[in-house]
């Protein structure tokens, strides 16, 4: 996809606050420090559009990315810092989940996994609420990069029998770095934007 026009819409954190128009949304949900700032910066090939924070936890607010004015990137609080307390980690909780339930605008949940790691609870939890809620989804494996190559086949069946998937083809593959894989995730994109 070229890429003409992107640029932060609104940072929300209430549904009065969303834009309110019918345009497609994708959006993006992942653990705190996962890369999700990375990921749309890489997609968009705009380096400090999504700001990228050392801090994870950073992200409290639903952040909404105009791309090309044909759909948006939403990027969701990351989950599972535990410097947050436990108060505003259920409101995190809770805005995340209304908005993904309730917003019609949603046609794609990316759901972003570290490869370095197997998916943690919380990574295992939200593949779930998405099965449950009949949410359409994609599993991004992100810093793929930081992997060697002879290891990703050994990854890649982690990420299978962790999640409990029937094959591998719901995982895409991605680096931030080189941009690898974005060529996949933008094809799914736009299939679901179709």
């Amino acid at each position: 996809m070229l890429i003409k026009q992107a640029e932060i819409v609104v940072s929300a954190v209430s549904p009065s606050q969303y834009p309110q128009d019918s345009i497609p949304e994708i959006a993006l949900a992942g653990r705190s420090n996962v890369g999700k700032s990375s990921f749309i910066n890489r997609m968009i090939n705009r380096k400090g559009l999504a700001r990228t924070s050392s801090q994870p936890g950073k992200t409290q607010t639903l952040n909404f990315y105009a791309i090309n004015n044909h759909f948006r990137f939403v990027d969701v609080p990351g989950y599972g810092y535990a410097r947050v307390s436990k108060k505003d980690r259920a409101k995190w909780g809770a805005m995340i989940e209304h908005y993904l339930l309730n917003r019609e605008n949603v046609r794609l949940l990316l759901l972003l996994m570290d490869f370095r790691h197997e998916p943690t609870e919380l990574d295992r939890a939200m593949k779930d609420f998405a099965d449950e809620a009949d949410l359409p989804y994609a599993i991004v494996l992100t810093k793929v990069d930081k992997i060697k190559r002879s290891q990703w086949n050994k990854h890649l069946s982690i990420y299978k029998k962790a999640l409990d998937l029937p094959t591998t083809d719901a995982l895409f593959m991605f680096s931030a770095e080189d941009g690898y894989g974005s060529q996949e995730i933008w094809e799914i994109i736009e299939s679901q934007l179709a």
